[in-house]
């Protein structure tokens, strides 16, 4: 699966009493099918995933991939605490015709943790989940940075695309970049301008049409999770990135992108340096709550975070209105 470009990872709206509002869950997956994203990621930590039961997961999962166009990557975050729970929400995600998982080292027996259960459990999820696996390096939520040694074993495995890292450490990716020179090339099938082909696509198309597609050789696979970052880590080699900031100002991470793409670089540094400073203040310090006031902010349904997550003050939302202005969508 070719997994290319910006992602946004989306939020999941709750009701005042904290149930998930579905309605806006739909609005929001249409309205980021209608950007150049090139996909979404649903139940990451932006989505709040580890506040959430299966039930709901899978539901939220349902919903999401029903309101977004079939071009549209769909990835699902699927990290739970065992193989057995992390494997059946995979299973989901597969159901729901979603394109691949990202994973997350188990978190709670931190102090068993090491690196030899991770990646057994890293490889038997991949090897028994139905989907492409994305490794997921966030050491600010959990209590493991997947060392780089480890990242290129596991880079070996068949059902192991890429990964997503949201260290910010640009040294981290560019060693992660060796990995992937050195990792296994994969056939993929794309479209004729070299775009992603989704299972949704394939599945929708017209049974007297053929999708026309033609196919394209990658290696493992680089997301960078930071917005504040993303043009160095382009530079450096990263494939795209999966951005929490682009779920409230997915236009102005595309631009980064964009700009990139056609070699513009002075353009592009404009375009970074337009989001850096939003971007750390909104995602890295005032957290979920914050990038949901500024998806509300911006025109997408975001809404409280679900407790004991606690609310933004009103001069943080003032703040979040300044730091905006210039990045509406």
């Amino acid at each position: 699966m070719l997994i290319e470009g910006i992602f946004a990872a989306v939020p999941t709206p709750f009701y005042p009493d904290e149930q998930v509002y579905f309605r806006k869950l739909e609005a929001n997956m249409a309205r980021y099918s209608r950007s150049l994203l090139a996909g979404m990621v649903v139940l990451g930590s932006t989505g709040e995933a580890a506040m959430l039961d299966e039930r709901e997961s899978v539901e939220v999962l349902r919903v999401a991939a029903e309101a977004t166009a079939p071009q549209k990557v769909l990835i699902a975050g699927v990290g739970r605490q065992s193989v057995k729970a992390t494997i059946e929400i995979a299973e989901a995600a597969a159901r729901l015709q979603y394109d691949a998982v990202l994973v997350h080292p188990p978190t709670y027996y931190a102090p068993q943790m090491g690196e030899k259960a991770v990646l057994n459990y890293f490889n038997t999820v991949a090897d028994r989940s139905p989907l492409p696996v994305l490794l997921y390096n966030i050491p600010k939520f959990v209590p493991f940075e997947i060392p780089v040694h480890l990242i290129a074993e596991l880079a070996q495995h068949p059902n192991v695309i890429g990964i997503k890292d949201s260290s910010g450490n640009l040294d981290r990716i560019r060693a992660e970049v060796e990995v992937a020179h050195t990792s296994p090339r994969r056939t993929v099938t794309v479209t004729p301008v070299f775009e992603a082909v989704t299972g949704r696509m394939l599945a929708t198309a017209a049974p007297l049409v053929a999708l026309k597609t033609r196919t394209r050789e990658i290696g493992f696979q680089i997301l960078t999770g930071s917005a504040a970052g993303l043009l160095a880590s382009l530079e450096a080699g990263a494939t795209g990135a999966i951005l929490g900031f682009a779920a409230c100002a997915p236009q102005a991470c595309q631009e980064v992108y964009l700009a990139w793409k056609d070699h513009d670089l002075s353009l592009a540094e404009e375009k970074q340096e337009r989001i850096a400073m939003p971007s750390n203040r909104i995602l890295g310090q005032l957290g979920i709550s914050g990038v949901k006031y500024a998806c509300d902010f911006n025109g997408y349904f975001g809404g409280r975070a679900r407790s004991p997550l606690l609310p933004i003050t009103a001069q943080e939302k003032t703040e979040i209105e300044q730091l905006l202005a210039g990045i509406r969508n």
